[in-house]
Order: structure tokens, then sequence, then C-alpha cells
């Protein structure tokens, strides 16, 4: 095992890893995008993006960018490269505004996480889109983990804690359980050359109408490239 240092909410410090890991010259097979924050108070990244929307989601999607060379030169026919994107059932409340990512007009805890969530799984469905029209041996699936009992609630209101505290014994996993629908998506033979699903308690399943819109994918991957310095080379495709 290695430590590589990577800070999602810099898009500097995800530029420097990946140079990192490229000299390496190390194949790369699995990929898990799994950081986050969730309902802090409204702040900004070093970038200047809303922190949810700009480590949730735009460090990912510019990390996973950074690597597709990587994985592709790595998957083969019969053993596919894995790109697993964790989510939450959070998306499914969540609402995309592309004229107001940053959520400046008016910021809401709940609604800025919400948006990274969805905005992940529509990021899945448009990379997977990309994927197979570049016959890529790449499969890019995203992940639904379920409640889970980690220092991520830190930022909810206290009431909460103290009902979190009370019932996490019952109805929150372990984070045990809830990395297990990763590892499966990362490790399971079921899943070979399956891509563009949203997987949860290690079965698939049916994300938010609102995901499958791919007009919905296009523009936000557009914007997404803009706001992280890169080309846009899918929009050449269909």
């Amino acid at each position: 095992v290695e430590f590589l240092y990577c800070d999602l909410a810099s898009m500097k410090s995800i530029r420097q890893f990946v140079q990192q890991f490229r000299a390496k010259n190390c194949p790369l097979h699995v990929l898990v995008n799994n950081a986050g924050v969730m309902l802090v108070p409204e702040r900004k990244t070093e970038d200047g993006f809303e922190e949810h929307f700009g480590l949730n989601y735009l460090g990912h999607f510019l990390l996973t960018n950074l690597l597709l060379d990587a994985l592709k030169q790595s998957g083969t026919h019969s053993h596919n490269a894995r790109i697993i994107t964790v989510s939450s059932a959070t998306h499914y409340v969540g609402k995309l505004h592309l004229n107001d990512l940053q959520s400046r007009c008016s910021y809401s805890p709940h609604g800025a996480y919400a948006q990274s969530k969805l905005a992940l799984v529509l990021f899945t469905y448009r990379l997977q889109h990309l994927l197979t029209a570049n016959g890529s041996h790449v499969t890019a699936n995203v992940v639904d983990p379920g409640v889970v009992n980690t220092e991520l609630y830190k930022h909810v209101f206290w009431i909460v804690k103290v009902v979190k505290w009370m019932t996490a014994w019952l109805f929150f996993k372990t984070p045990e359980e809830g990395a297990s629908t990763t590892i499966y998506a990362a490790v399971s033979p079921e899943v070979e050359g399956a891509g563009g699903c949203y997987l949860y308690n290690e079965e698939r399943t049916k994300s938010a109408d609102l995901a499958y819109d791919e007009e919905l994918q296009r523009r936000l991957w557009t914007e997404s490239c803009k706001m992280v310095g890169i080309s846009d080379e899918a929009s050449r495709l269909p």
C-alpha cells in the first residue's frame, strides 16, 4: 500500500497528485471516488467553488478525467478497468441549477449537498456513454452506500446528533457495511463489463428520473469542463 496526498477541494492538488501517479508508470484498474463533505456552512474551496459542489463533484470530475488515459490503457476486453463513484439517496431530492451551480442566490446546506450528489449520478451516466462511444474497456458505475455511521454527520444540528447517537446501532450501517456495495462494484465478476448502473445493497436499482436526462448530462459535462479548465472532447461525440 502506498499513500499519495490529494486534496479533492484543490484543483492544484489534484493535478499534482495525477502527475505523481503517472510518474510511477503503474496500471490503474480501479478508481473509487469517495471523498465528500455534508451539510457544511456556506464556504468556498481555494478555487472559489461552493464546497459541496467543488469537493464532492468537481474534484472527482477533474480527477477522473485526468486519469482516464491510465484507466483506458489498463482495461482489457475480458477485464475492464472500473470507475466507482459514491453518491447518496439524497440525489433523489436534488435539483441541478445550471445557472447557479455555486448556490450563490440562496444557499441551503441540504440543497447544495443533494445537488452535488445528483451531479455525480449525471456525470457517471454521461461518462459511461462516452466510454462506450469510444470503445474503451472501462466501465463507470455509481453507488449508494446507504446511511452509514461516520463522521460525515458532524455538521448536522445537535438534536440530530443525539438521535443518531441513540439509534445508530439500529438504523445505521457500520463503515464496513457501508463499503460493501463499493467493493462489490470494484471487484465482483457479476458486474464485469456492466456500466452506467446505480447500485444499492449490491443490486442494480433505479436512480432519480432526472438523472437519465441526456441533455442535462451533456450540459453539466460541458459546464464542468469549463469550470475545471479541461477541453470538452466529448462535444464532438453524440
